[in-house]
């Protein structure tokens, strides 16, 4: 990934478009992060009084459905919370906007569908299909 490295040094991507970004990635992170944090709290399994009552087991079923229900949810808000950082982080570092695969530069316009891309068109291509 050498080629990945020295081209971030030479090219440099547009500090407009880049700081739009990282303004609407901030807010994504702020808006996750709250996300996270209602859901935890909404989960049954959350509630330690949960643990000393003495529910029908067709509410503890439902409990524990709930329970997986909030923990599929927050898996995938952590991830998301998970690219946003690194999306933020490889903006910080200048190698915002490379194709992870190529070292290319990725297409504005997927970024800005996308911003937290890590692979050109192509290489997305390839990998869905490879």
């Amino acid at each position: 990934n050498n080629d990945y490295l020295i081209k971030s040094k030479i090219m440099k991507f547009p500090k407009d478009i880049l700081s739009g970004i990282e303004k609407h990635l901030l807010e994504e992170k702020a808006k996750v992060s709250g996300q996270i944090a209602e859901l935890s709290k909404q989960d049954p399994y959350n509630d330690t009084d949960r643990l000393t009552d003495n529910a029908a087991s067709d509410t503890e079923a439902k409990e524990e459905t709930d329970h997986e229900r909030y923990q599929a949810m927050l898996t995938e808000l952590k991830q998301k919370l998970d690219s946003i950082e690194t999306a933020l982080a490889k903006i910080t570092r200048g190698t915002y906007g490379f194709c992870e695969s190529c070292g290319n530069l990725i297409d504005t316009e997927r970024l800005a569908a996308i911003p937290t891309a890590t692979l050109c068109m192509e290489c997305q291509a390839k990998k869905k299909h490879g």
